[in-house]
């Protein structure tokens, strides 16, 4: 079965600084995108959010937030509430993962978020960059993750940033399996401080990460971190490619 498809919306977080958040969601439902991975509510709140979602039929399945922990857990968890949103997202730095104690305390770390998240009702995932991708003492990152964190997290595979670190996705997608029903699409140069292209008009081979997600993938997600282009224009092409190719479900 095809996923459907969502974005990202720190994507187009430069069009919302100009014309209003407002705005900014509305050309991506017109565009067809069936749901919003929100980053924050750049001038808006998260129950103008909730409610604009709604006026829109958009599914927010996801959201990218800090740790639901300490200060700011009950501002994590209101937002999610009010944008109904069953899936927190988050990550770390590069810093974060430098030395094996480094990686285990970032992961005690995640596994006492998850417990917050679980207590409240709502599941807990991580988004990679590369730096989950390199070997340290000898052994990828990633893979140490996965020996440490609480098997009930789940993954939001960054494909770009694996292949960016030098690692196959699609291998990464097979292996994680249905731990990982997310995953981002973006597209590219795979090179770390180019900007990247709408998703089709890059080197990653979309095709066989989408093929490899089956049938454990629940969203594709499209994310542009940024783009020598017009990003409006891009995101609008990254649709038209995945929906167009019969590689995920848009609504047109």
């Amino acid at each position: 079965m095809t996923s459907p498809i969502g974005l990202q919306l720190y994507s187009v977080r430069e069009y919302a600084q100009e014309h209003g958040f407002e705005a900014a969601v509305r050309k991506v439902a017109a565009m067809g995108y069936v749901g919003v991975e929100p980053a924050g509510f750049p001038g808006a709140t998260a129950e103008a959010a909730g409610k604009l979602f709604k006026e829109l039929g958009l599914v927010a399945p996801s959201a990218h937030t800090g740790l639901p922990l300490g200060d700011t857990k009950n501002e994590v968890l209101d937002a999610m509430r009010a944008i109904d949103c069953p899936r927190i997202i988050t990550g770390k730095g590069p810093a974060d993962f430098e030395t094996m104690d480094k990686i285990k305390a970032t992961c005690d770390l995640f596994n006492q978020a998850n417990q917050a998240a679980q207590e409240n009702g709502m599941a807990f995932g991580i988004h990679n960059h590369w730096w989950e991708y390199i070997q340290v003492e000898g052994r990828y990152v990633y893979h140490v993750m996965l020996e440490l964190l609480d098997p009930t997290i789940f993954f939001e595979l960054d494909t770009y940033w694996i292949k960016t670190a030098g690692v196959d996705p699609a291998q990464v997608v097979r292996e994680m399996g249905a731990r990982a029903p997310f995953l981002h699409i973006k597209d590219g140069p795979c090179v770390q401080d180019e900007p990247m292209t709408a998703v089709g008009d890059g080197i990653v081979d979309v095709p066989a990460i989408v093929e490899a997600g089956k049938p454990h993938t629940e969203w594709l997600v499209v994310e542009i971190d940024r783009c020598a282009g017009d990003m409006m224009e891009a995101v609008a092409k990254s649709y038209r490619y995945l929906v167009g190719n019969g590689l995920a479900r848009g609504n047109r």
